[in-house]
């Protein structure tokens, strides 16, 4: 096939990207590594828009919510990923989950199926001289791409750890010590699997934590920072004793129905697949030597014979200091036949990655269809996202970020926090559709 668009990367951002320029008529050739011999640190699969550390979009709430404002607006632009996810999502409370296999099988089917995709199983080591690119290979940037990313900018990548957690088989989780409930009951069912610790049982477990075997570092990882948001549980046990029961340990409105009580910490676990057969440690993505994670993980009460589908692990992130090298449709300033899309320009999380992609197909196909589009109102959870990375960020001090209410244009005169977040969204969902009138 003759293309008009090439496309490097089929993660979550290449495939939406794919998927927004095929529908607009382009034609796409979409190159992804995975399957031609090539495989990355992280992922077990070739399939497109694979999932590799957790199955959770996180919130739906598009009414309350950054993320799930961002879920709504996708949807309302035809994502392939927000299709994908929605035909296969499994109870997660007021989150959207997804079943991963599934849900990667079905945008891998839908794109192979459309008559202007081409995808190609093969590796790209350097950006493209001249044609319409759109670098959509995430943070797992091939070592040999990174390098011709850098000597296209003429700055250095930044880097950061991301970490993966457990998989637990559920016919091994012991229900007659853990219990089905969501947090302070929220959603119509009981979506996790709640393991409870007394106070001794948590401290010896955090004991175990900061003494476990941990995976060590090569030279050149030394000073590589953590993302904040996905770190490591023995790295926030670090900060402090009493850190997990502030974070991934919380029990606050989980009631054990054996006491009545609120447990002094609680485990819990969110289903992965559909069948329910596969749970997810929720924030426990760690760097413990497989060994440790076995004994440890298995301390816990009610996982006490756990049988693991996955253990956790790390791998190394890249991405570019998108506000000092792109501008605001995504094209890179010193090459503008360029453009980047997903999580290496810099944005967190599989929703803000794919809608990332969104983005970069869509001014991709205004480009060559030679139309103009003008960027989402940055009161929107698009635009928000997209004024954050093309300029928004203090660009000497640059970190992944997931889309979140402090990046939009204040609301003025409401003082009460739920007010505002209503008045945040009833905004963005009043001036999407006027943008969408003008498209």
């Amino acid at each position: 096939m003759t293309y008009d668009i090439h496309i490097i990367g089929g993660g979550l951002a290449g495939s939406e990207a794919a998927w927004q320029l095929a529908e607009a008529g382009l034609k796409i050739r979409l190159s992804e590594m995975r399957g031609s011999g090539e495989m990355t640190p992280a992922h077990h699969t070739d399939g497109l828009a694979e999932l590799v550390c957790s199955n959770s979009f996180r919130s739906d709430d598009a009414n309350n919510n950054a993320v799930g404002l961002l879920h709504a607006e996708m949807r309302a632009l035809g994502s392939v990923i927000m299709t994908a996810a929605d035909a296969h999502k499994v109870p997660a409370g007021s989150a959207l989950a997804v079943d991963r296999d599934n849900f990667s099988a079905a945008v891998t089917e839908r794109l192979l199926a459309h008559p202007n995709i081409e995808i190609v199983r093969e590796r790209v080591d350097g950006l493209p001289s001249s044609g319409s690119t759109i670098v959509a290979t995430g943070p797992l940037t091939a070592v040999r791409l990174a390098e011709s990313i850098g000597a296209a900018t003429g700055s250095d990548a930044l880097a950061f750890f991301d970490a993966i957690a457990p998989i637990v088989h559920r016919d091994s989780i012991d229900m007659d010590i853990c219990w089905m409930a969501s947090r302070w009951d929220k959603g119509e069912t009981k979506d996790y699997i709640n393991c409870p610790m007394t106070k001794e049982q948590y401290q010896a477990f955090v004991e175990g934590l900061l003494a476990g075997e941990k995976t060590s570092f090569r030279e050149w990882e030394q000073n590589t920072p953590y993302f904040e948001g996905c770190m490591p549980v023995e790295v926030m046990a670090e900060r402090g004793p009493e850190t997990l029961r502030f974070g991934p340990m919380k029990p606050v409105g989980l009631d054990n129905p054996r006491t009545g009580r609120w447990p002094y910490a609680v485990v819990q676990l969110r289903q992965d697949n559909a069948l329910g057969t596969l749970w997810n440690m929720v924030g426990f993505q760690t760097k413990l030597k497989h060994a440790e994670q076995v004994r440890l993980f298995r301390s816990i009460p009610g996982l006490e014979n756990a049988e693991f589908a996955r253990l956790g692990g790390l791998h190394r992130n890249t991405f570019i200091n998108s506000p000092k090298l792109l501008d605001g449709t995504l094209r890179l300033k010193k090459a503008p036949h360029i453009r980047f899309a997903g999580q290496i320009t810099g944005c967190e999380g599989y929703v803000e990655s794919a809608a990332v992609g969104l983005l970069a197909g869509r001014f991709a196909a205004a480009e060559a269809l030679g139309s103009d589009i003008a960027p989402p109102p940055p009161t929107t959870a698009l635009g928000a996202l997209l004024g954050h990375i093309t300029g928004g960020a203090d660009a000497d001090i640059y970190q992944p970020m997931n889309v979140n209410f402090g990046l939009f244009p204040p609301v003025e005169q409401i003082k009460k926090k739920a007010d505002r977040k209503a008045a945040y969204t009833s905004r963005a969902r009043e001036d999407l559709r006027a943008w969408q009138a003008a498209l």
